[in-house]
């Protein structure tokens, strides 16, 4: 499960989304703010609205966006508590819109919240970044390939190999892959980083050798010549460390969340 959490104007954005229709917009538009007007929102309401708009805090609004936003949320107030309106409220469907866009808001906001009262500490960040470093992949491989569409052509192929024709050039002339102009190389890449089949062939050879019986993957048959290898570098921690404070921000949001689910179903 992959979480997002965006800041709390983010969270309450679904907000400002909704309400901004072209039909809203197009009404009344113009008119200067009015007592009356004013007091049928909250300044919060309307300072909401204006930083959802303007990207930056409300009290730098212009006093055109202003009136703007004063005139937008004067209409939908207005309008939301017609008679017509408050029944179209009932209609199960439009409920449920709002009970789900209410309960996403919260949910943002306590996400939010949880985060900022647990900061991920350096000695967790610490320990993630190791556990890391202790996963990642222990080698690196440099290789080239030649992919041809069936077994034949590629046992042809290592058959010419093995008589010391030259890989580049036969990938060159032979190869049916993006790598083909370029004598089929692959550059360096990890395990992962390729499908099993190739990187299993790639993981057993030596280097400087090119394989002696054809590779098959979804993608046709592979003659590979593995270059040279290398162990991984791990990228230094500084690079990475707001990626990994994220990740363990995250997985505590998670475990709180997960305890909360089976707490609410004792």
């Amino acid at each position: 499960m992959k979480l997002s959490f965006g800041s709390r104007l983010s969270g309450t954005r679904l907000i400002a989304i909704s309400i901004s229709a072209s039909f809203l917009l197009a009404a009344c538009n113009g008119s200067a703010q009015e007592p009356e007007e004013a007091a049928l929102f909250d300044e919060a309401v309307l300072n909401l609205l204006l930083e959802s708009r303007i990207q930056k805090p409300a009290d730098q609004a212009t006093s055109e966006e202003r009136t703007s936003a004063v005139d937008e949320l004067t209409n939908i107030y207005v309008m939301s508590n017609l008679p017509r309106a408050i029944e179209l409220g009932n209609d199960p469907v439009i409920k449920a819109q709002i009970e789900l866009q209410g309960k996403a808001i919260l949910f943002n906001a306590l996400a939010t919240d949880f985060i900022e009262n647990n900061p991920a500490t350096e000695q967790e960040i610490f320990n993630t970044y190791e556990e890391q470093v202790a996963l990642a992949p222990p080698k690196e491989f440099k290789a080239r390939h030649i992919l041809v569409e069936s077994q034949s052509e590629a046992v042809a192929l290592i058959e010419e190999l093995k008589g010391g024709a030259d890989f580049v050039e036969l990938a060159i002339e032979h190869s049916t892959g993006p790598s083909g102009p370029s004598g089929g190389d692959l550059g360096w890449f990890t395990a992962q980083a390729m499908v099993a089949p190739f990187s299993d062939a790639v993981a057993r050879m030596d280097n400087g050798a090119f394989t002696l019986a054809p590779v098959q993957t979804q993608f046709g048959w592979h003659v590979i010549l593995r270059e040279d290898s290398r162990d991984s570098a791990p990228p230094p921690l500084d690079s990475v460390r707001e990626a990994i404070k994220q990740q363990v921000e995250q997985n505590k949001f998670r475990e709180y969340m997960n305890d909360a689910r089976t707490k609410a179903f004792e």
